[in-house]
């Protein structure tokens, strides 16, 4: 955030960024964002092989544009200036069974670009994943997140999301557990 100063009154300048739904278009974009982020994240706890595996079945431009246009997934994407820098995958569907309550829709995928940490975008994603999932039905709003992952579950909590227990996410050959995490007030 940027600050100016004019006499005696401080203005503190917001980023200025919008959230809009993916289309078609964007997948390529979005693919390049999502192996970027995930990478960033998750490169450290996890093999060389497993992360390359991982991205090429998960994060490819084909698998982008099949899931831009799957009727049950809502892609949230923040641009700044054109520029992709954030976004947010919903899908309705089954949940584990330790999400309990009706009408599941996960919150499968939620990556900021680091230089726009803490700069208010992921707070303005949160709400405006949280309003596709109410346009996807979703009665109970859950989330995936890797238990060694402390900055994440941090930020989710302070969401309104709670621990209710955990699955396991498959990153290449690594089987790794995810605590599953339901939003207090779907």
């Amino acid at each position: 955030m940027r600050e100016t100063h004019g006499g005696d009154s401080l203005l503190a300048l917001r980023p200025m960024f919008s959230i809009r739904r993916a289309g078609p278009a964007d997948a390529a974009p979005l693919a390049e964002l999502a192996a970027r982020t995930f990478a960033e994240a998750f490169a450290a706890g996890n093999t060389a092989e497993d992360l390359a595996a991982f991205l090429a079945a998960t994060y490819g431009e084909a698998q982008q544009r099949r899931e831009i246009l799957d009727q049950d997934v809502i892609t949230l994407l923040v641009e700044e200036g054109g520029t992709l820098i954030a976004f947010a995958q919903l899908r309705r569907g089954e949940a584990p069974q330790c999400v309990e309550g009706p009408d599941p829709v996960e919150l499968a995928r939620f990556y900021v670009d680091r230089p726009w940490h803490g700069r208010g975008v992921a707070q303005q994603l949160m709400e405006a994943a949280r309003a596709a999932a109410q346009n996807l039905g979703a009665r109970t709003f859950w989330l995936g997140v890797w238990e060694r992952n402390p900055r994440a579950i941090a930020f989710y909590e302070k969401c309104g999301f709670r621990d209710v227990g955990s699955h396991l996410f498959l990153v290449g050959s690594d089987l790794q557990t995810d605590r599953v995490m339901v939003h207090a007030g779907a």
